[in-house]
């Protein structure tokens, strides 16, 4: 009876985990496969090679969705300087705290295409921020950010921010309420100054949660795909192209599973790398604590 109660979880867990082999590692290792092949609209095994990334590296619309991509990870990084900046002042327990905390955390209640939509809205001269300051005479200010190549990719990283900020913030702030109070009493008694405390003690403290932060955007950065579907759909004339919708397109529009697949490899690669900086440095901590 010990002994099957010790065996019962492992074999409760086989379906669970036969579902993941199936359903992820066999779809992620299909679509390597098919990176390798020819393949159109339908399925063809034959192996070409590093035809399809050559293909992909030579063309001038997937570097510049590398390019975007690299673009709206380092302007979506405001998110999480405006996260750690709210979290600390909602840390300091001011009046209306739970508030703050419902207004700030309401954009991630909001899918990325609600999201989309809103901003493209604003950003309409007709009926967004431009027609309002025109109304009241402003007619030197111009917001139509997304009809221009130059400042389309500006205002998907603004949207970005406005629906991110939050969830970092409350990463930020769970990383500060476990640090010691102690500290802000000896650091008082010290005559430490406010910016020093929070410069040279509090966030090389939390530099586990600020390396998760950054971790999180990446990934959601490398798959960004419903914002711009919803802002712009890729224009104008391919400017906002991002790898993730590259990869779709390449197969929805141009019918090339092969293509689409490689695209989508080069993502998935992407995502290790961004993953491993993560994973080695836990590695690290748990060597060093044992």
């Amino acid at each position: 009876m010990v002994r099957w109660s010790k065996v019962a979880p492992q074999l409760a867990l086989i379906p669970a985990v036969l579902v993941t082999l199936t359903a992820f590692a066999g779809a992620v290792g299909w679509t390597i496969y098919l990176s390798f092949t020819n393949t159109k609209r339908f399925p063809d095994y034959a192996l070409v090679g590093w035809k399809q990334y050559f293909r992909l590296f030579n063309d001038e619309l997937w570097i510049r969705s590398i390019q975007n991509m690299v673009i709206l990870g380092l302007g979506s990084l405001a998110s999480i300087v405006l996260g750690f900046i709210l979290a600390a002042l909602i840390d300091k327990e001011v009046r209306g705290e739970g508030i703050f905390r419902t207004v700030f955390l309401y954009p991630l209640a909001v899918s990325l295409i609600v999201t989309g939509i809103v901003w493209r809205w604003l950003f309409n001269p007709s009926v967004g921020v431009e027609n309002f300051f025109h109304s009241i005479g402003w007619n030197w200010l111009h917001f139509n950010w997304l009809a221009s190549p130059g400042t389309v990719m500006n205002g998907i990283i603004l949207a970005s921010v406005w629906q991110s900020t939050g969830f970092f913030m409350a990463l930020m702030l769970a990383g500060l309420k476990g640090i010691n109070p102690e500290i802000w009493k000896a650091a008082k008694l010290d005559g430490v100054s406010f910016w020093r405390v929070y410069l040279e003690i509090i966030i090389p403290m939390m530099k586990l949660t600020f390396l998760t932060c950054v971790i999180l955007l990446s990934i959601g950065v490398v798959k960004a795909y419903d914002i711009v579907v919803a802002m712009t759909n890729g224009g104008p004339g391919g400017s906002s192209f991002v790898p993730a919708y590259f990869a779709v397109n390449a197969y929805w529009q141009k019918e090339n599973l092969g293509y689409a697949s490689a695209a989508a490899t080069i993502m998935l690669v992407i995502t290790a790398l961004l993953f491993a900086p993560f994973l080695l440095f836990v590695l690290f901590r748990r060597r060093n604590a044992t």
